[in-house]
């Protein structure tokens, strides 16, 4: 009987923390100015939207073949070379949520416009310095650099307002910085696809919503 309970308890520790994450970023978006219910949709929405990318253009990329010599036989084998379409997508829940929610602090002045822009150059900065291309995946950032940057960045410019200023200047410097600055590389980082705002951006966003409530 120990053991089932042992058991049941391990069963119940990923939901219990689930539960506990859910809790902290829906009481973040409450400090932001929403109110419970907008929070809460506004979180379920961001986890949903992070599932889909809505393609935004495509080009075509040709990957040539080499050539190679038979071990046994003279003569010379050719591949010839396949066309591929790149897609550049942006994601929800990373970026077109957060974005909006970004652009409604700004309008009704909870985040005020000086601090913020100021805010967000210096992530601009600091997500260009830190996106690394990653072949076949991606743009690759660490997640709790920005949001960590963003947090100091806005108290020491707004402290009065720190939490909104973290938001917004984390949420569009992350985006600028890591991805838009990044698409022409397109070509080092392989893959059919490019997500603006998934992979591990979205991460780093998510974590910006966190912070900016501790900063509340």
């Amino acid at each position: 009987m120990p053991f089932v309970w042992l058991f049941l308890l391990l069963l119940l520790v990923p939901f219990l923390l689930g539960t506990l994450f859910f809790q902290i970023t829906t009481f973040s978006f409450t400090k932001l100015g929403l109110s419970p219910i907008g929070a809460t949709a506004l979180l379920s929405l961001s986890v949903l939207g992070s599932m889909v990318n809505i393609p935004i253009t495509r080009r075509r990329t040709v990957v040539y073949r080499e050539r190679r010599v038979h071990p046994f036989f003279p003569m010379f084998y050719y591949y010839p070379p396949q066309v591929q379409e790149q897609v550049i997508a942006v994601n929800v829940g990373g970026a077109i949520i957060p974005v909006l929610f970004s652009l409604y602090l700004l309008v009704t002045a909870k985040a005020p416009l000086g601090p913020t822009l100021v805010a967000a150059l210096i992530i601009v900065a600091v997500s260009k310095a830190l996106a690394r291309p990653v072949r076949g995946v991606g743009i690759a950032i660490p997640a709790f650099i920005p949001p960590l940057v963003a947090a100091l960045v806005a108290l020491v410019l707004a402290r009065d307002d720190a939490a909104p200023v973290a938001y917004v200047s984390g949420v569009l410097g992350t985006l600028i910085g890591a991805d838009l600055l990044n698409l022409h590389r397109l070509r080092e980082i392989g893959g059919q696809a490019l997500s603006i705002g998934g992979a591990g951006v979205f991460d780093g966003i998510f974590l910006i919503s966190i912070i900016a409530a501790f900063l509340a």
